[in-house]
């Protein structure tokens, strides 16, 4: 039996003029009619479960659910379109990329799904290794997951290295302070501007309890050498000459510096890349 083709009628059911008249504003106004489209849409799928159009629906699905916020229904569509789609040397990578693995990941982060995230990549990379292309999309799936590995709100961060000074450094042992972990390297223009608040910041709360480390992704030791002496950056510095291949920053998704994580004295992260007086105002309420 042909299963009816998804139309006007059963995308959206038209608010009446009263319904309209009631409405606050203009986001009211298209919220309802996206909660109508979800509805309309979920009652086709279930009556017409092998519906030609199954793809399409779960595209406008998926669509009217990221209009009205609701990121945490996202991962269900998304997994239930990947299934509908083509793998293998025939997928098309390109909506794969744009429509599937970012949304997911981006949908993941928000509603606190990192876990199945990571296996949903794993598993489209296995779907398409015999893809011509698929080694790169491999490659191209690895930094769109980079995010789900950035330490969030109410996250430990387990960070223990030997300074460019000497000095053994973990951060596991530095409970009771509040510690600025900065991402940051000689050649980033934005990390040297904000550089003069957290020397002033550290300057201001040491006595309190404040601490910094840096973990540095430039190649040269001699440009951080000599930044930190002339800038006064008097606090543990990490680096390794790897540049972006940093294996701290690697470990914890860093694609984009500056990238700061303040840790309250309980060693879990309060609040991530504060600049100027946000930073300021941060470190304050940690340390009472």
């Amino acid at each position: 039996m042909k299963t009816p083709a998804i139309t006007l009628t059963t995308l959206a059911l038209f608010a009446t003029s009263a319904t309209l008249a009631l409405a606050e504003n203009a986001y009211k106004i298209a919220s309802g009619f996206e909660t109508q489209k979800i509805e309309a849409l979920e009652a086709y799928l279930a009556e017409n479960p092998e519906a030609e159009d199954k793809d399409l629906a779960y595209s406008i699905l998926i669509d009217a659910n990221q209009n009205l916020g609701k990121q945490e229904a996202l991962p269900d569509l998304i997994e239930k379109r990947y299934a509908l789609l083509e793998k293998g040397a025939e997928a098309n990578l390109q909506l794969i990329a744009t429509e599937i693995a970012q949304p997911f990941v981006q949908a993941s982060i928000v509603s606190g799904q990192r876990d199945r995230a990571k296996a949903f990549l794993t598993k489209i990379k296995a779907d398409l290794e015999p893809h011509p292309q698929g080694q790169q999309f491999a490659q191209f799936l690895d930094n769109v997951g980079k995010e789900l590995y950035l330490p969030g709100v109410g996250d430990s961060m387990e960070i223990a290295f030997t300074s460019m000074k000497g000095e053994d450094i973990d951060l596991t042992e530095m409970k009771d302070k509040v510690i600025l972990v900065d991402f940051w390297a000689t050649w980033c223009g934005p990390c040297v501007a904000e550089m003069p608040n957290v020397v002033a910041a550290h300057e201001k709360y040491k006595e309190q309890g404040f601490e910094v480390i840096g973990i540095s992704l430039d190649e040269n030791k001699e440009a951080v050498e000599t930044f930190v002496t002339e800038n006064g950056l008097n606090w543990p510095q990490y680096f390794d000459g790897k540049g972006w291949g940093n294996e701290i920053a690697q470990r914890f998704g860093i694609s984009s510096i500056p990238a700061t994580f303040l840790v309250g004295k309980d060693g879990k992260i309060v609040a991530s890349n504060l600049r100027g007086p946000d930073l300021e105002n941060a470190i304050e309420k940690a340390l009472e």
